[in-house]
């Protein structure tokens, strides 16, 4: 097997060419090959299985449905209901469930394989270092702890022993299988893409010198900004100690030193107002619930200094241009991938949003984004062929932009 992406099957790159680092759990060959058969399958669903899921709509449950009714559905609510009976969609449905659920089973089993190991090198990389910050007495809000997002038992936060950092590397050896490579090296393509943006924002004289990344798990997408920029201080901040652990020993392997990790809830920051110059997420709105969403964007606007600029990274809000059967597979998550905020974020109007909480709607702005990558190895998200849409897993992204 070569590292390259087949350009005449457009197949992905082998797992094996994924970045290793200090805890990066290392896997058998079977744990590789599992991980290389789900990859492929989740391409295989995207690529040849789901363009038959539109036309089992327009050729069979829409003219049904029009028959039924004398009118079109005027709801993606409806379109799901009138799917959710159609055996083509629920044979994609089901295989595309069983990807991430698979994924997951693999993903955690080679990390209890080498429990002891991983954690003992986690601890000797965080070991008395101050930029790791846990806080025990720290509150789980429940929209994180009620539900095991992504179908990843225990979710973020679960520790099965003291030190335990397992659920930050199965998350992290995972996460190459549902984008099938197209996140780069270290699924850091995210993060290359905001440092892309950075520079532009720096021929054009803004150069934030103190960062704040909010919900940053593993650290996929704030260790680019700190690898780029080393003389700029940055805060990740998340709820969950295991990934803390696992992102500073990660960050800190990878030879980072200007991070630090903090275990804080991003709705409440102790910080001081006017602390940041930039502020940024990277798919973590739509884990929130709809409490929580209005109020780490009022934290955005106050910890914002004048003249900075906070950044969210997310999926298209779903609104009146986008076709309703587009709005009822994006929003396929919320049902089926244990993502209960998915649609009701997609839903809200965030500029108006981060209007209410401060920000001068006329310094505001959306740009698109996508992932930023070596494609001598890894498939690019920019040049993928639109026509296998996976409306969603494609790291290609709609982001926010406010200038305070």
């Amino acid at each position: 097997m070569t590292g390259s992406p087949s350009k005449s099957r457009n197949t992905p790159p082998g797992w094996h060419v994924i970045g290793k680092h200090g805890v990066f759990p290392e896997a058998s060959h079977d744990e590789t090959a599992r991980f290389n058969f789900l990859t492929n399958l989740n391409m295989h669903l995207a690529q040849e299985v789901m363009p038959g899921v539109q036309a089992a709509y327009e050729k069979r449950a829409l003219p049904r449905f029009v028959a039924d009714k004398g009118r079109p559905p005027v709801s993606r609510q409806e379109v799901r209901r009138l799917m959710e009976v159609d055996p083509y969609y629920q044979t994609w449905s089901s295989l595309r469930r069983n990807t991430m659920e698979m994924r997951q089973q693999n993903g955690r089993s080679l990390s209890y394989r080498r429990w002891d190991d991983l954690n003992q090198r986690a601890a000797a990389l965080n070991a008395g270092s101050p930029q790791l910050q846990l806080d025990p007495n720290l509150p789980l809000p429940r929209y994180v702890s009620a539900v095991d997002i992504h179908c990843m038992p225990g979710c973020y936060h679960t520790e099965y022993c003291a030190d335990d950092v397992s659920v930050g590397a199965n998350y992290d050896s995972g996460i190459f299988v549902t984008t099938a490579g197209m996140l780069g090296k270290y699924s850091d393509g995210g993060g290359q893409a905001i440092v892309a943006w950075l520079r532009d924002q720096a021929e054009l004289g803004f150069k934030p010198k103190r960062i704040l990344d909010m919900g940053c798990t593993v650290g996929h997408n704030i260790v680019p900004l700190a690898q780029a920029f080393p003389e700029t201080e940055i805060v990740a901040v998340d709820v969950a100690a295991p990934v803390l652990r696992y992102a500073h020993a990660r960050a800190k392997s990878l030879g980072v030193e200007n991070i630090t990790f903090r275990q804080a809830n991003a709705e409440n920051l102790d910080y001081a107002d006017d602390s940041f110059d930039l502020v940024i997420t990277c798919m973590f709105l739509h884990e929130l619930s709809s409490t929580a969403l209005p109020n780490v964007i009022n934290e955005t606007y106050r910890l914002t200094r004048q003249g900075g600029r906070v950044l969210h990274v997310e999926q298209p809000q779903f609104t009146d241009e986008m076709p309703l059967f587009e709005q009822f597979m994006r929003d396929w998550d919320s049902r089926n991938n244990n993502e209960p905020f998915w649609g009701t974020m997609h839903d809200i109007d965030v500029f108006a949003l981060m209007e209410s909480a401060g920000f001068d709607r006329n310094k505001l702005s959306s740009i698109g984004l996508t992932a930023v990558v070596d494609t001598s190895i890894f498939p690019s998200a920019a040049e993928a062929d639109e026509k296998t849409e996976d409306y969603g897993r494609k790291p290609a992204w709609h982001v926010y932009v406010a200038e305070k």
